[in-house]
C-alpha cells in the first residue's frame, strides 16, 4: 500500500478549505430556510413544507453517487469551482422567475411556475452538497490519520455556526425586508466565496483516470463498501438517524411557525443551533472514543428520546431544549461515520464511498418526509383536533394548537429507540467494530494494488509525496 505524508500546512491549507465551504453552505442553507419560511407562511400548508424538503432529500439521493464519482475523477479545487458557479447560476434563475412571476401564479401549489422555481433553488443547494463531500476527503489528504475525528468535529462546529447565522438571518430577512430582498442578498452572498475559491491552492497527487470506470461508479462504490467487512451496516446505523430526520423536515417547521412569530422562529432556532457547535467542538476537543460506531448508536438512542418528549407538552422552553439537544448529537454521528470511512477505505475511493453513502441516507428521509407531511395534514392533525383524539392523548401530550404534530414526534422517537437499541445485538455492529480496530492507521491519503484510480505523484512532487511549493503560501497573492 502506497502512502502519502499529509503536506506540510496542511491544517493551515485545510482551514482556508472549511472556511470557504462554511460560508457557501451558509449562503444556500440561509436561501433555503427563507424559501421554507415563506412558503409556509404564505400558503400555511404542511404538505408544502414536507413535499419540499422530501424534493430536496430525494435530490441528493439522486445525484449522491454522481457527485461521489466526480470527487475522485478530478481534483478536489475542481470540483468545489464547479459546485460553487453551478450553485450561482442556478440560484441567478431562480432570482429571475421570482421577479419575472406574480407571487399569486408563484405560490399555486397545483401549478408549474412554483415547481420550477422550487427545483431550481433545490437544485442549486444540492449541488453546493459536492463542497462538503469534497471537504471530507480532504481530511484524509491535508489532516494526520490520528487528528482526523478532531478535525471532523471542527466541521461540524464550523457548519454549526453557518447554520445558526442562517436560521437567525433567514427569520429576519423574510420577515422583516420580505422575499424580494432575500433572493437578492442570497444572490450576492453566493458569488463572494467564488472569488477565495479560485485563489486557492490545495497540494493533491495527480489523479489519473481509469478508461473503464463509469461516470456514476456504483459499482465500484459498492465494492469498495463491499471489500470492508461490515460497512454497510455504518451506512444502514446512519440511515436511522436520517429516518427520524424526514420527520422532522416535515413538521420541524410549521410546529414552530405555529407556536413563534416568524422573525422570533428564526431566532430561536438560531438559539437551539448553538448546539451544533457545542457537539462539534466536544468532538474537536475529545474525539469520538476508541468506538466511534458504539458512540453513534448510543447517540441515535439518545435522539430517539428527545424526539418522543420535546413536544408532550406546548412549552417553548421545552420545545428548545429539545431541539438544541438534538442539535449537540448531531456532528458526533455524522463524524462518527466520517472517521470510520475515512480510516478503512482508500483515498482514491473515498469520493464513490462518501457519495454512496450520502445516497442511501438521503433516500430515507424524503420516505418519512414525503409519507408524514399529508398524513399528519389530512389524517392526525384533524383526529387531535377532535374530542376523541384529545380525550385519549390529552393525558399524555397536553392541549395545544400542534397535538397532532407532538403525535407524530412521539411515535417517531419511539420507533428510533427501538431500531437504535436493536442495532447493538447485530451482526454486523460487531464486524464492523473489528474491522475499525484492525485497520492500520494511514498517514494520509493511500491508495491498494486494486485501486481502479491509481495516484502517481505529482509533477513537482518529493519522493515522499511532499510538493515542493508546500512552503508557498496556501493562498496565492
Amino acid at each position: 500500500m502506497n502512502r502519502h505524508a499529509p503536506p506540510a500546512g496542511g491544517m493551515r491549507t485545510f482551514s482556508h478549505v472549511l472556511a470557504n465551504t462554511a460560508v457557501a453552505n451558509l449562503t444556500t442553507n440561509f436561501l433555503w430556510f427563507s424559501l421554507v419560511f415563506w412558503v409556509y407562511l404564505e400558503t400555511r400548508s404542511i404538505l408544502a413544507t414536507g413535499v419540499l424538503g422530501g424534493a430536496y432529500m430525494i435530490l441528493v439521493a439522486a445525484c449522491s453517487m454522481w457527485f461521489g464519482s466526480l470527487v475522485d475523477r478530478l481534483r478536489k479545487l475542481r470540483v468545489m469551482l464547479l459546485s460553487a458557479w453551478t450553485t450561482l447560476a442556478t440560484f441567478a434563475i431562480g432570482t429571475a422567475i421570482f421577479f419575472l412571476v406574480p407571487h399569486e401564479t408563484l405560490l399555486r401549489i397545483d401549478g408549474p411556475w412554483f415547481w420550477l422555481f422550487s427545483v431550481i433553488l433545490l437544485t442549486g443547494c444540492v449541488v453546493e452538497l459536492l463542497r462538503n463531500l469534497a471537504l471530507a476527503t480532504t481530511v484524509t489528504l491535508l489532516v494526520p490519520d490520528e487528528r482526523h475525528a478532531n478535525a471532523n468535529g471542527l466541521v461540524g462546529t464550523v457548519q454549526g455556526l453557518a447554520f445558526i447565522v442562517t436560521s437567525v438571518f433567514s427569520g429576519l430577512s423574510v420577515g422583516l425586508l420580505g422575499m424580494p430582498t432575500t433572493m437578492i442578498v442570497a444572490l450576492v452572498l453566493t458569488a463572494a466565496p467564488i472569488v477565495h475559491l479560485h485563489l486557492l491552492r490545495i497540494p493533491e497527487p495527480e489523479i489519473v483516470q481509469d478508461p473503464n470506470r463509469s461516470a456514476v461508479d456504483f459499482k465500484g462504490g459498492m465494492a469498495a463498501i463491499l471489500l470492508i467487512p461490515g460497512l454497510i451496516g455504518l451506512i444502514l446505523f446512519t440511515t436511522l438517524n436520517n429516518l427520524a430526520s424526514g420527520v422532522y423536515m416535515a413538521l420541524l417547521d410549521p410546529y414552530g411557525l405555529n407556536m413563534f412569530p416568524v422573525e422570533i422562529w428564526g431566532l430561536v432556532f438560531g438559539v437551539a443551533g448553538t448546539g451544533f457547535i457545542v457537539g462539534g467542538a466536544v468532538v474537536a476537543k475529545f474525539g469520538l472514543g476508541k468506538n466511534p460506531i458504539r458512540t453513534m448508536l448510543i447517540l441515535v438512542i439518545v435522539i430517539g428520546v428527545l424526539g418522543a418528549s420535546f413536544t408532550l407538552r406546548e412549552w417553548p422552553w421545552l420545545f428548545i431544549v429539545g431541539i438544541w439537544l438534538f442539535m449537540v448529537m448531531m456532528p458526533a454521528i455524522e463524524a462518527a461515520e466520517q472517521t470510520v470511512i475515512q480510516r478503512v477505505v482508500p483515498y482514491a475511493k473515498q469520493g464513490r464511498v462518501f457519495g454512496l453513502a450520502m445516497t442511501f441516507e438521503a433516500a430515507a428521509a424524503p420516505i418519512t418526509a414525503l409519507l408524514i407531511a399529508p398524513i399528519a395534514e389530512f389524517f392526525i392533525v384533524p383526529y387531535m383536533e377532535s374530542a376523541a383524539g384529545q380525550e385519549r392523548w390529552g393525558p399524555l401530550l397536553g392541549e395545544g394548537d400542534s397535538r397532532g404534530i407532538a403525535l407524530v414526534f412521539f411515535w417517531s422517537g419511539v420507533a428510533i429507540i427501538v431500531l437504535g437499541i436493536a442495532a447493538f445485538f447485530t451482526r454486523t455492529y460487531r464486524t464492523l467494530t473489528h474491522s475499525y480496530a484492525e485497520a492500520a492507521p494511514s498517514a494520509g491519503p493511500s491508495e491498494d494494488s486494486g485501486t481502479d484510480v491509481p495516484i502517481v505523484e505529482a509533477e513537482g512532487a518529493t519522493p515522499s509525496g511532499d510538493p515542493q511549493s508546500e512552503q508557498s503560501p496556501t493562498l496565492e497573492r
